[in-house]
């Protein structure tokens, strides 16, 4: 049986709207609008169009009805020079996530996820507090991506060619979501998907919209990647940004992100800050980072997608089964590219002797 909201969900993801997708197929924008509704279906060959057009396979829009993530419970950086389009593609993207995940927890025992509710504290206050709670102390953390899969953060890719969509969390009932843009550098990256942590522990299934929360998140961030105590401890005196460039590569953080961490906690005057900036930005390190770290990827699905290929099945056998193209898959998980992982988890009804799966943080 045909379903309207899957329909929705394909034309979204490709970023157009109704009027172009009926120009598109050759039909009126009435009946595309009658689609969607579910007033009536489309006829095969029109089906097969809307197929074509919109990159999926005609067995797509006849499984069950998505869960959409709604755009009141999304966390979005950078929401003011965001299109409208740009960001329906992003949730679309977050609807076939969740189809993908919904199949992996189906087959395989995933982490739970173990993140504390900490809307009552400040955001300084709460990165501690999350560091503590996952015995992290004031270590740098070596990869973020792997840290949240373990912790039971669902992490996927964001797909979408454009820098305008940074990032985005939210809350699928109990389990988070993060969602990262690959076409930054790996230190943004990382501070983006700090920056999605914050969101779900400051302000969890609340509707984090406006300045306030962003900037309270951005906080959270700076705080969890270079905790207080151990940045005030090793911080170089009257630094210049060759010594900021070192010494960022203990944190694996911007060049950027350094200097506004030390100048926040009062290492740097502010006019060595300024100048400090100044000259970041004339060097070009604001958009292209110097000594840039190697991109963080998912673990989590790399030994998954290891572990189907052990029982003869490959990401397009995974594809046909959820009626999705295979470069969709891909560009929701990093490009399964394998990569190294604690904590174990193994495939539901795993055959005798298969090894467990380890994820390490």
């Amino acid at each position: 049986m045909f379903n309207p909201s899957r329909l929705r969900v394909a034309r979204k993801r490709r970023g157009l709207n109704k009027t172009r997708l009926a120009e598109a197929i050759g039909v009126d924008v009435r009946s595309v609008s009658g689609y969607e509704r579910g007033d009536f279906e489309p006829r095969p060959e029109t089906l097969d169009r809307i197929a074509e057009t919109l990159r999926f396979p005609p067995a797509f829009f006849e499984g069950e009805a998505l869960h959409e993530p709604s755009p009141h419970t999304a966390s979005f950086r950078s929401m003011a020079r965001m299109g409208a389009a740009n960001r329906e593609a992003a949730l679309a993207a977050g609807a076939v996530a969740f189809l993908l995940n919904d199949w992996m927890e189906a087959r395989f025992a995933l982490p739970d996820p173990d993140l504390p509710d900490l809307r009552e504290e400040d955001p300084e206050t709460a990165a501690m507090t999350l560091r503590q709670h996952w015995g992290l102390g004031e270590k740098p953390i070596k990869n973020v991506v792997h840290l949240l899969e373990a912790k039971g953060v669902r992490v996927f890719s964001m797909a979408e060619d454009t820098a305008e969509v940074d990032a985005f969390s939210l809350w699928r009932a109990k389990l988070p979501f993060v969602f990262l843009n690959t076409l930054k550098s790996a230190e943004r990256s990382r501070f983006d998907a700090a920056h999605e942590l914050g969101h779900l522990v400051l302000h969890r299934h609340d509707e984090p919209k406006g300045r306030e929360p962003e900037k309270e998140a951005n906080r959270f961030a700076s705080a969890f990647l270079m905790p207080r105590g151990s940045v005030m401890a090793t911080a170089p005196r009257m630094p210049t940004v060759d010594t900021l460039i070192d010494y960022k590569r203990h944190w694996i953080v911007s060049v950027s992100a350094l200097a506004y961490r030390l100048h926040d906690l009062n290492l740097l005057t502010e006019w060595h800050y300024r100048s400090l900036a100044v000259d970041i930005a004339r060097r070009g390190f604001r958009s292209r980072e110097p000594r840039g770290a190697p991109r963080e990827l998912s673990q989590l699905t790399s030994k998954i997608f290891a572990a189907l290929r052990q029982d003869g099945l490959t990401k397009y056998d995974v594809a046909r089964e959820l009626s999705i193209d295979v470069e969709e898959l891909d560009k929701l998980v990093f490009g399964l590219v394998l990569t190294s992982i604690t904590n174990e988890i193994e495939p539901h009804g795993a055959r005798r002797g298969s090894p467990p799966l380890k994820l390490v943080t």
